[in-house]
């Protein structure tokens, strides 16, 4: 490629960046998958090294998230965050304001430590439960969760994957590695602002997408429509065929739920079960379907199936069938593809009722419908299907795990083992990489975690991420681009006083983890940030923190942050809704936030 020496190093690095943009933003691959390729083209391109270009792989903010996605499967494993729900209940109250402090002082902590994407995932059945029982709409509940855990994740290093990836990005710009509790001082006070502005206005400004106390689940999904029952007469064309054979469900887009014969209730799976006359199926399709069906295979329609305690909704043993919903979590397999695809109903042993995609309800043509993240199925399957779903991080079944399934005995072991890491790396004895990688071996040895474990616990989707991204770090730092940008940046707002570059920083890069993420907003912003601290004689560290602060500052929209999207389909959210609560919050830390950085660290005016 001798005819790329001619062509400026910088102006291939920033058309690399802009093309990046638009894929993150139009989404033609995933996130992790986009960032591999930044990585090889930039290899491709000459604009780093193989060894550069692979180095986000071996990178110390890489492994120690990869750590602490395992060590936070630890302490989900042994089930200490189960008994936080005691304390909810207990001290939550009735009143909205109540509930959404309470639930903070207790989730915000938490995710101090615990990676905020896992604290979601364990609290969102909890919380969902806990609504029924106040009579509170969980509209109410879900996004100040989501932003509280967010808000929790600043007071620590190990709150999320950016605060890492910050401290890595500091020591390649040749700055020292943070400590854990580096910006504890900041993070203290944004994340009390947080608090008491959801707690006084979340209440008033969210509406209540979902009712207090909760419909159920078959009026909330409107399914009356859409779930009858049929019976085979004498002359139907189904007597003597399997419903695989028949190919009923294929060909008019229905699913068979049961078979009753004689009142015995057969469950799934079904497809070779020999139909018989006066077999009544359960079925969910469309009416145009059931009457095309009853036109061709001379089926008889029933009255509408009543869903109520003793039909679909049955809890009496694991064997009988009952509905829950099921959330698709980032680092799904399923993403991207379909039902049929998938084979779902072979695979879970569980049939999709209907899909819930934000405000979106599909219902038919469930099998061709491409599944995205934070989708909510609400699947029919035996409690034991219910339970294998709950094992796996693909998928997250709405409803409280059962504690018989943790290693509760383990508990306090795997409490020592976080604290000891923490303790260890807060003191200096060891790098925290390395007190985190202990951890996980101690998790093991110990037996908080089985060796296949840890390989389920860990967000690959993340860590590929984190590997592309790095890459595209050291070209615009090798290229000169960074300094470019900066020179730009100042040539605009070098008359702006510190107060104001620190917030013009902070705009943007909220901005930017709104259309990108968190991490590729780390990765692009705080080099450019450093590099006009030093210009301007201002210290670098406050501009690090600024930026780390604001790549987390995602309180507009459903899709800016992963947690945002885990809960849309739960609350029934409109976009809006996000942007509603979320604007207030997000020009009260902008003006705040540098602010702060100003007054605790120093910064000169």
């Amino acid at each position: 490629m001798d005819f790329l020496s001619n062509i400026s190093p910088i102006f291939l690095t920033v058309t690399v960046l802009i093309i990046a943009l638009i894929a993150f933003i139009a989404e033609w691959l995933p996130v992790d998958l986009t960032s591999l390729c930044v990585a090889v083209v930039l290899m491709l391109l000459g604009l780093v090294t193989p060894s550069e270009g692979i180095s986000g792989f071996g990178n110390s903010a890489t492994i120690t998230v990869m750590a602490m996605f395992i060590l936070s499967a630890g302490i989900t494993k042994t089930g200490i965050l189960n008994i936080v729900r005691d304390w909810l209940i207990k001290f939550g109250g009735k009143n909205p304001s109540q509930q959404i402090f309470t639930m903070g002082m207790i989730v915000g902590p938490i995710s101090a430590f615990i990676n905020n994407t896992a604290v979601v995932a364990i609290f969102l059945p909890i919380v969902e439960q806990w609504s029924k029982q106040t009579k509170t709409s969980i509209s109410k509940l879900l996004i100040p969760l989501s932003y509280l855990t967010i808000l929790g994740g600043l007071i620590t290093l190990l709150g999320t994957s950016t605060n890492i990836l910050a401290s890595g990005i500091a020591v390649q710009l040749g700055y020292p590695e943070f400590s854990i509790f580096q910006f504890t001082k900041l993070g203290l006070p944004v994340f009390l602002i947080g608090l008491i502005y959801l707690s006084l206005a979340a209440p008033k400004i969210l509406p209540a997408r979902k009712p207090a106390g909760g419909e159920s689940l078959s009026e909330d999904y409107e399914l009356k429509e859409y779930v009858s029952e049929m019976i085979i007469p004498p002359k139907s064309s189904l007597i003597g065929q399997t419903l695989r054979s028949s190919e009923i469900q294929r060909k008019f887009d229905l699913d068979i739920l049961e078979i009753i014969r004689n009142d015995v209730l057969f469950p799934p799976p079904l497809a070779d079960k020999i139909l018989a006359v006066g077999d009544i199926l359960l079925v969910r399709g469309s009416r145009n379907n059931l009457l095309n069906i009853k036109d061709e295979r001379g089926v008889e329609i029933l009255a509408d199936y009543k869903f109520n305690s003793d039909n679909l909704e049955r809890e009496n043993n694991s064997q009988e069938e009952k509905i829950a919903e099921v959330l698709i979590l980032s680092n799904s397999r399923l993403i991207g593809s379909t039902l049929k695809d998938l084979r779902f109903r072979q695979r879970y042993n569980g049939t999709v009722l209907a899909i819930r995609r934000g405000q979106e309800l599909i219902r038919e043509r469930l099998g061709k419908v491409t599944l995205k993240f934070g989708d909510l199925l609400l699947s029919q399957a035996t409690k034991e299907s219910f339970i294998g779903l709950q094992t796996t991080r693909e998928l997250l079944v709405l409803e409280e795990k059962n504690r018989e399934g943790l290693r509760q005995e383990k508990a306090f072991i795997a409490l020592g083992i976080i604290l000891s890491v923490i303790l260890i790396s807060a003191l200096d004895i060891v790098p925290i990489l390395t007190a985190s990688l202990a951890g996980v071996l101690l998790m093991v040895i110990t037996g908080c975690l089985k060796p296949g474990e840890i390989y389920g616990a860990v967000r690959w989707d993340i860590i590929f991420l984190l590997a592309g991204l790095i890459p595209l770090g050291v070209a615009m730092d090798n290229s000169g681009t960074n300094q470019w940008l900066a020179d730009k940046i100042l040539a605009v707002a070098g008359n702006l006083s510190g107060y104001w570059i620190l917030v013009l920083f902070y705009f943007a890069t909220s901005m930017l983890t709104e259309v990108l993420s968190n991490n590729a907003a780390v990765v692009l912003m705080i080099p450019i940030a450093v590099k006009i601290a030093e210009s301007i004689g201002y210290d670098a560290l406050s501009f690090m923190y600024v930026v780390t602060f604001a790549a987390s500052n995602s309180y507009l929209a459903p899709i800016g942050y992963q947690t945002n999207t885990m809960i849309y389909a739960p609350g029934g959210y409109k976009f809006l809704d996000y942007t509603r609560i979320g604007l207030p919050l997000t020009i009260t830390l902008t003006l705040i936030t540098p602010l702060l950085v100003m007054k605790i660290y120093g910064l000169k005016p």
